[in-house]
Parts: C-alpha cells; structure tokens; sequence
C-alpha cells in the first residue's frame, strides 16, 4: 500500500462532493471524460451543457505541466473541441523521458477570467503535519513556487482556522477575496484530512464575483486508507505514470494482493524485454533492478514486482503464472532470462513458496522451452535448501536451463550470470543446511562472496581512524540503549512461531530467562500458552486486555505489536498510554500516514521510541530479538548473531537487514545491533535516530546504513557528519538508482520508495553522502567490500580487538520444522481421501471448488464426490437429490421429529434438538435402508425367488426391511415412491433388484394391503442398482458401500433437513415447554404399589 496518484476529475468529483464551505464552489461535476469509445451522441444528452458553453479540453492522464507543453485548449465550442481532439486523441508523446499515447482528456466549462483572479493552493503532507502553500499569482507561468509562494504548517491533529489563513496567507490577496478564499482554504484543509488525502495542489484556483472555479488539480490519496474511506470514495481507479500502460494482469496481482495478508505486486516496465524479475521482497526487489540496470540491462528489463509476507504455495503459483505468461508471449532474437532472486527471509518458508513457482514452471514449460528462457536463482533463509533442491529438479525434469544458489552466492551475482558479465560456476558450494542447528565449522563459510568489481569509492585509499574524534553535540532525547539482556516484552497478538523464534533466540544467548513475558489477545479469556525454553516446557500468560498484562508485569518496557492494519493503532495508542513502555515496534504493513504521523506525534511527547510500521523488527545479538527478525536459528547461528559484534546498522528493509546480517558477519566481526525502521513513507523512528544511537554507544565501532530511493531523511545523515554528530565511520548506500534510467514513475515495494523530486532520488543522496564524507559504494555489489575495507581498517588501527569465538548452547529443533525439513516421520493420527483445504481453494475428492461450480454439478454431485470419490452421472446425481427430498420430512408425529419439537420447546439449542432427532434413527424408524439393501441383495444374488425369500424370512422369524407401512398401503399407494420409480425405470440403465423386490410386494400385499415396499425399501434397492450399473464401480466396492452404511447416510441427511425445518418452526411460533398430558398416559403401577 502506498501513496497513489489519482485522475483530475476523481480528484475533482470528491472535492465538489465532500468539501464543506461557505464559498460558492461553480461548475460542480461539469466534467466529461472522453476516450477512443466515446458515444458524442449520447455524452450531449447526459451533459447537455456541452452544447451551450464555451469548453476546455486537456488530457487527465497524470501529465504534468500540460498548458506549457501546448496540451490544454480553451474558449472552443464542441465542434472545435472534437477537432482538437482528432489531432491529439491516440497520439504519441514524449514528456521528459516518459513516451506515451493521449488516450484519456476531460472537457470542462471553459470560465471567462482575468490573471488577478487566478490564485494558487496547494496542501501536503510531511512527518511533522501538514503544509499549506497559498500565491496570489497562479496559472501556468507560476515558476518556482515553494520560494515564492506563502506558507503554513500545521502540527498533527492541529486545526486550520479562517482567521489564521486571511493573516499567514492572504497578505497579498485583495480584500474582497479574502473572506472567500480563507473559506474554501479551510474547507479544503478538511476535505483534505477526512479523505486521506496526501497532496491536493490546484493551480490556478479562480476567484470571481460569482464564486470559486477549480481549474486545474492534482491529488494522491493514501491508498491504505481505504478500509476507511471506501465509503467515500468509492471504486478509486488508480491510473498508471503517463508512459506506462495498464495491463490486466498488473490488476489480477493487484486484486491477489489485496485479498492476501502477503504482499504481491507487479509493474510491467516493457512487455517486449528480455529480462525478467521474479523477487521476494521489497529491499530486494529494487536492489536487483538496480543491478540490472548497473550492468546495463535498461532497455531490456520487463517487469519490476515482489512478493513478500510468506505468500502459500496456491498464491506464487497464481503469481508466477502471471509472470511467465507476460514473458512468454514475444519472443526475443536473444532469448529470455528469468530471475527469482531475494535475500535471506526472515519467517518466508522458501521451500513453500519455490513449490507454487515450480509448479508454474512445469505448466509452462513448452512456452518456456520454446522462448529459450534461461532461468537464475538465488535464496536463502528457512528450508531454502529444499526450495533449490525442487528448483534444481525441475529444471532436470523439464529441460529448462536454470541455475540454483543459495546463501554461499553474494545475493546480487545471478545478475552478472544471467547478464553475461560473469561466468556460471559448474558447482556452486553447498551451505549448512537448515536443519544444521551447529555453527558451521567449516572455514570456507566465513570467506566474504566474491563481488562483480573490486573498485572501492575514491576517497576510501584514507584511513578510517583519521576521522574518529570525541562526540559532540546535545545527546538525543530518547534513550540510547533500547535493549538489553534484562529486556522484558508484552508481545500483542498471538504469535507462536515468532514468540517461539524470540524464546529461542533467548536461550542460545545464554540469557537467564525468556525475553517474553505475556501475550495480550482481546479474542479469548485469559488462559497459558505453552512454549519451550531450550529442552523445557514453559507456560507463558495470555490475557484479554492489556491494563491487566502491564498490571501483572510492571518490569516490561517493551511491546510488539503484531496486531493487524486496521487494528494496530488503536492498541499502539492504548499502549503509549502506559509509562513502563519505552519501545513499540509495530509490524503490520499498510497503516495509513496520518495515523501513523499521530503516533509518532505521541510517542515523542513521551519519549517511547517506535520501530515501525511495516516492519520485521530488529535484534540486538546476545540480548535481544523482535519477532522474527533474523530468519531461523540456523540463520542466527551462521550469522554470528547470538553475539555483540563491532558493527551496528539500520534499513529500511527488513528482508534486506537479514542481507546485511549475512555480509556483516562475512566480513567484520559481526552485528552489535540492527534496526529495520520500515518501509513507510513516515517510519515511526528515523535513520538518525538510531544513527545517534549508535555514535553513543560505546561498543559499536562503526555504522552501515541502508537507505532507499524516496523521501530525504538520509540528509540529515550528511548533516550530522558535517556538524559533527557523527564522527563514527558510517558505510551509507540507497537502493533504487535504477529510478533515474527508467523511462517512467515506478512505486518500489515500499510504500516510501517512490522518488518526487530529484532530491529524493537514490543517487542525488548517494552522491550526498559521498561529498558529506560517508563511505558509499558504486553499487550494492561493492557494500561487502566497503564494509570490510572500514572494519580492516579499524583492525589495524587497535579500535576493534576481535573476541574469541565461544560456541552457543544448542536447542533442539520443534518437532514440526523437523517434519517440514523431512528429518523425521511419524505415522498420521488422521487420513482422509475426500477434501484438502490447505490450497488457495477447497479440493473435493480432487477437483476443486471452483470446477464444481464451473460445471454445475449440485448437491447430488458434491455427496458423491464427498461419499464416493467419484464424478456420478447426472441422472445419479438426480437421483441423490430426489432422495434427499423425499426424505426431508413426514411430519410432526414421527418418532425423530417428535424429539426435536419436544427440545427446542425445551429451549435447546439447534444442535442439540437436532442431535435429538437424529438419535431416534435405527431399525425402526428410517434406518432400514441398509437392512433392506443387504436382506434384498442377498436374496437376489442367492438366486432365491421371490417367494422363496418371503417363505425363508417367515420361518426365520425376520421381519423383512424396508416393506411396511403405517398409513400407505397398496390402495393408498406413497407418492414419494411412485415419482422415485417413474424416474430410476425411465433413467436407470437396469433395475434388477427393484424388479426383484416389487415381486416380493406383490407376495406381502397379496396377505395384507399395507406391507407395500416403503420409502426406505424403495430407496435400499434402487440405490444398489445404481452402484452395480452406472458404470463407476466394480461389484465389491458396490457391496462395501452398502456394508460401511452409505445408505442411511441418505436419510439421516434428508430428514435432517426437515428436523431443523421443525426447530425453527417451533422457535418461530414461540412454543413454550412441551408436558405431555396425563390423559394419554397409561399409569400401570403394581397392585401393592396402589394401596
């Protein structure tokens, strides 16, 4: 979720809507958006203003600047305005480097006006509040309006007021305007904040004696905002940068990601191109297309995308497919080249998603094949080693070259491979594998990856101690050490594997007790959880509200909150309201901006550091972890993290700060501490804030950022080096240098990595850390050399002593990762053949839910895929169906229906009187379709004649199943068994054994008129008909289905129907307590009893 560009005339339509003014706002809704398909016709009948007035025409399609690039045209009628259009509608253009086709224009009233009328308004959000930018001279020839124009900030939740906007902006506004302006300024002030809206700029804004016209505007609105606003929003369309198509498989990502509590997303960059991206995370997803981009893969990269959030197995195969769809539909001269690149995951269970992926490949692998698609991939983090291991058999399987590396291979080499610029190694080394709960002894493994060019940044021939001097400068307001080895946290939400992951993490720390105290869950009562401290069991509280948990555990001074978006900041606000806690990190993604800013507006009035949203967390080596910060234990072991080292580092990513703990470890001493402030365009606290941190922490000898393309915070780095604050070395790089070779606007997979000004660009601040004296690569290839260039040269200088190694405690591995890693077996508890519901959809006996639907198979259809694993012929799944509404009910009196009655009376619920009912199912009421088949088969398969079985039954002393009849009789015939005959003789391929017991109807009826072949007899036999004919069983499955009971089965879910039909007939009708009455009793004592 990001910040998000919207048309002028959605802009406008919210603004004539929802603005709440004095002013007389004109022209509302007077807009009409014409395409390629637009009916003239019919748009004069809608807008017959069109007719009348004087026009405007202008392409609404994002373009900036338009009146100067001749692309506005004013004062026509509509014939001049559809021959203006002629010449511009599908024409292709060029707007700085973007080229693109004008496909989308608004027409508007054209407003008669003179330049003193024009005015300009413009609003924005910052992290601090709101800016309110006013001049007295709008229009085209506006120039540099942020020196010009008069200014106002608002801090968060402060109210603009009219007075305070006639002195601070209008000084320059005649005053026969000012009363109206400073009235639509505030209306828009609050339109803007009830909207979620982040930028509203119009220019120019007309001011006339008839009221306020709105000429030109532009808006982005918060997208993640939408959970809120949708109601007044609507439907938002979200038009793609001018230059950039809309693809619809860019909206089917789109609709999956929203339906996800994963991340997908996906921008086609040049359909046509040879190089494909396929990456998993944010951080890392920008940092491959810059790669490509550094290595000159520009014109021929297609697709930026990412996904993150451990998506299942169903949605990467619904994403890949996606992918490989896109790339396989031109071919290229060179062929095509796939790249499923990403750092180490966190929590991602990479085996999981590399199955849906694999099983995309091997769907398209003839497409594949036939495009020459090269393949690439490199992973790491949980259970990689099995997610290559499928990668890598595929591509034997299948034939497709693909190439497979995992954390031994610096993350960014597959680039150079699949670019050409470095050579395929034949055999790549193998890393501990993930089960490998040891740190690996091997000594190859603390080798640093070897980079595509060994050139440092120039100034870096210097030595690092030079610039070492004593800090100066006021110490930060908040703390400086968040955590520590006594670090107590409330973790809210329920979060096992990560609370597990944090117990773990504890325990090879060698902490003497669990960082976690207590969860709070507001969705159930106060209970224990149970977890492991190493070997032993522990039982951690859960409680309903957090007063109760911050109450029963006071020494608590930290707080994750894994609540959900909608829900995270209203628990972070209660939680702020608590003096023990020092640090929040909030880890859901897409919480909007200005809840996020109000805050951090709280937080630093009471001095609590955020860590968030959006974010994996952060750890403190032999002290402490948020949530799954750091990946696996494996990963924490090979890492070095379950000790201090000399070097701390804060990102933006939290994927890539698992990257980072990898290169840290390769080539210094490791990790002191590491922070990933989020993603978000207002993180809750900044690269400088841990930076200081860090200057004041003695331990921690030098500093690597990693920062990213969008917003400006990593100036106040270069500030802090240049006044003195920071006099620690600092290793600095921002990821997405690949925006400024791009031919339009990308939104990166953070909802802040998106560029609006050059300022904001990854390489302007690269460039700026450079001059400011940073230690900055030429690329993210090169960090890892940089870094252990700094580290060296501390080494050398006596700054950094490094520790002996001391090995960890080990800790047994969780019996389900085992299971997931194939370590271990143990037989099933349960086995089931019918359903699987651990997909993106049910599957019923092998088909999923979606194809039962697709070809209408109904109740009939499911019961025998469900019952009997097989596709039935429709007159079968009929058949089902008539039985089941034969049996639904026979009313009150019956024994079954009886009891519900009398229990719902009772004031039981539907369950219970249900379960009432069914109870009197057996032999004597509704339970002799099983009797009745297996007593009539077995006599027919004996070769018994009919009269001979009627004879056999009689000396036996057995009543014979399914013949009998209170009330039908052979005079009085039952219609239910009448419409099922009619329709098993017409439909059924033979009918043998109903044949068989009608003779034997004919025999009992010939002694008494009502021992007819009942409902349930009917049913018995003309079912084993169907088994033994339809064609989709053999003889003894036929039997055994009849033997295992299926054939009840058919009544009890028939007359189940008519059994909650009753209860909530009884519920309807408000039946008080069923007595029955003494008169229909027969009070039978015994005579000594009576006297």
């Amino acid at each position: 979720m990001s910040v998000k560009a919207i048309s002028e005339r959605t802009g406008k339509e919210l603004l004539y809507k929802y603005i709440c003014t004095t002013a007389v706002v004109r022209n509302r809704f007077s807009c009409v958006t014409v395409t390629t398909d637009t009916n003239w016709d019919c748009i004069t009948v809608d807008h017959p203003w069109l007719l009348t007035e004087r026009l405007v025409v202008k392409p609404d399609q994002l373009i900036k600047r338009r009146g100067k690039l001749g692309l506005v045209a004013v004062d026509l009628k509509l014939e001049s305005v559809q021959e203006w259009l002629k010449s511009h509608l599908m024409t292709e253009i060029t707007v700085g480097n973007a080229k693109g086709v004008l496909k989308k224009f608004l027409i508007e009233p054209f407003v008669p006006h003179i330049q003193e009328e024009e005015f300009y308004v413009c609003i924005y959000a910052s992290r601090e509040g709101s800016h309110v930018l006013f001049h007295h001279e709008g229009g085209v020839e506006i120039g540099d309006v942020d020196n010009k124009a008069q200014r106002l900030t608002l801090g968060i939740d402060e109210k603009l007021m009219e007075e305070i906007v006639t002195q601070q902006l209008l000084v320059h506004v005649p005053d026969d305007k000012k009363e109206v302006l400073a009235s639509f300024i505030v209306g828009l002030f609050n339109l803007y904040e009830d909207l979620y809206f982040t930028y509203l700029e119009i220019n120019p804004l007309v001011v006339t004696k008839d009221g306020v016209y709105v000429l030109d505007m532009a808006a982005k609105i918060d997208s993640a905002a939408e959970y809120i606003c949708k109601p007044k929003w609507g439907d938002v369309e979200f038009p793609p940068p001018f230059g950039r198509e809309a693809y619809p498989e860019e909206a089917y990502i789109a609709d999956l990601d929203s339906k996800s509590g994963a991340s997908l997303k996906l921008t086609v960059l040049n359909p046509s191109g040879r190089i494909w991206t396929m990456v998993a995370g944010g951080g890392a997803s920008v940092v491959y297309s810059d790669t490509i981009c550094d290595l000159g893969g520009v014109d021929e990269l297609a697709n930026y995308g990412e996904y993150s959030g451990s998506p299942s197995e169903q949605q990467m195969y619904d994403y890949a497919k996606t992918i490989l769809l896109l790339m396989t539909r031109e071919k290229h001269s060179d062929g095509k080249v796939l790249i499923i690149g990403g750092s180490i995951a966190n929590f991602t269970n990479v085996a999981a998603t590399f199955k849906g992926i694999v099983r995309a490949i091997k769907d398209y692998q003839e497409p594949l094949k036939e495009h020459e698609v090269t393949i690439f991939v490199r992973r790491g983090g949980p259970n990689y080693q099995e997610g290559l291991r499928v990668m890598g058999e595929v591509g034997k399987t299948t034939g497709i070259p693909i190439h497979v590396f995992g954390t031994e291979t610096h993350m960014t080499a597959i680039v150079g491979m699949a670019l050409g610029h470095r050579p395929i190694p034949n055999q790549p080394p193998v890393a501990a594998h993930t089960a490998s709960f040891l740190l690996n002894s091997s000594a190859s493994a603390a080798t640093p990856p070897i980079t595509r060019n060994t050139s440092l940044s120039e100034h870096n021939t210097c030595s690092v101690t030079d610039a070492i001097t004593p800090t100066t400068g006021a110490p930060p307001a908040k703390p400086t050490t968040l955590f520590s080895r006594q670090t107590k946290v409330i973790v809210c939400g329920i979060q096992t594997q990560a609370v597990q992951g944090m117990l773990d993490f504890d325990y090879v720390c060698s902490r003497d007790e669990p960082s976690v105290v207590a969860m709070v869950y507001p969705y159930t009562g106060d209970h224990k959880q149970k977890f492991y401290w190493g070997h032993k069991e522990i039982l951690l509280s859960v409680y309903k509200n957090m007063a109760d948990a911050m109450k029963k555990h006071p020494d608590v001074d930290v707080l994750i909150n894994f609540a959900s978006l909608r829900s995270a900041f209203d628990s972070t606000m209660e939680t702020l309201q608590y003096p023990q806690i020092r640090t929040i990190a909030i880890i859901a993604e897409g919480i909007p901006e200005a809840l996020t800013r109000k805050l951090i507006k709280t937080a630093d009035e009471k001095g609590v550091t955020i860590i968030g949203p959006a974010t994996v967390g952060g750890i403190k080596p032999g002290c402490f972890k948020i949530g799954n910060t750091g990946g696996m234990l494996d990963n924490i072991l090979a890492s070095k993290l379950y000790r201090p080292g000399s070097v701390a580092y804060v990102s933006s990513s939290g994927g890539m700060s698992n990257e980072l703990n990898n290169i840290i470890s390769h080539t210094t001493d490791g990790v002191y501490e590491g922070v990933a402030i989020g993603g978000d365009r207002f993180p809750g606290s900044t690269f400088m804030d841990h930076v200081l941190r860090y200057q004041d922490t003695p331990g921690i000898k030098m500093i690597v950022v990693l920062g990213e393309i969008g917003g400006t915070e990593e100036y106040n780095i270069c500030q802090g080096i240049t006044d003195g604050l920071i006099t620690k070395p600092i290793v600095c790089w921002c990821i997405g240098t690949c925006a400024t070779l791009l031919s339009s606007e990308v939104q990166f997979g953070h909802a802040g990595a998106c560029a609006t000004q050059v300022l904001e660009t990854a390489v302007a601040k690269n460039q700026a850390l450079r001059e400011a004296g940073a230690f900055v690569p030429n690329s993210f290839d090169e960090l890892g050399d940089v870094i252990k260039f700094v580290y060296d040269d501390l080494v050398t200088n006596g700054i950094i002593v490094p520790e002996q190694e001391v090995p960890p405690p080990t800790v047994p591995m969780d019996y389900s990762w085992a299971r997931e890693l194939g370590l271990i077996r143990k037989p099933a508890s349960f086995m089931t053949s019918i359903c699987d519901e651990r997909g993106q959809e049910v599957i019923y006996a092998g088909m999923p839910i979606t194809e039962v639907f697709k070809e209408e198979m109904g109740v009939g259809g499911v019961l025998g895929l469900l019952w009997f694993q097989r596709r039935l012929p429709r007159y079968a799944c009929q058949f089902i169906e008539m039985c089941l509404m034969v049996t639904a009910d026979h009313g009150p009196a019956v024994s079954g229906a009886h009891n519900t009655i009398v229990c719902a009376r009772a004031g039981k619920d539907l369950v219970s009187s249900l379960t009432s009912g069914l109870l009197t199912i057996g032999d004597r009421f509704g339970g002799a379709l099983d009797a009745a088949a297996k007593q009539f088969s077995k006599a027919f398969d004996s070769g018994l004649l009919p009269m001979e079985f009627v004879n056999k039954m009689k000396k036996d002393g057995v009543l014979i199943m399914g013949i009998g009849h209170r009330v039908k009789s052979i005079n009085n015939p039952d219609m239910r068994v009448q419409i099922l005959k009619d329709f098993v003789k017409q439909h059924f391929p033979s009918t043998q054994l109903l044949d068989y017991a009608l003779e034997v109807e004919k025999i009992t009826t010939s002694k008494k008129p009502n021992l007819i072949l009942n409902i349930d007899g009917f049913i018995g036999v003309a079912f084993v008909d169907l088994l033994r004919t339809c064609g989709g069983f053999t003889r003894d499955e036929a039997d055994e289905f009849v033997d295992i009971g299926t054939l009840n089965g058919i009544f009890v879910l028939g007359r189940s129907i008519g059994f909650i039909g009753h209860y909530l007939d009884q519920k309807r009708l408000k039946q008080g307590l069923y007595r029955h009455p003494w008169d229909d009793i027969s009070y039978v004592l015994p005579e000594h009893m009576s006297t």
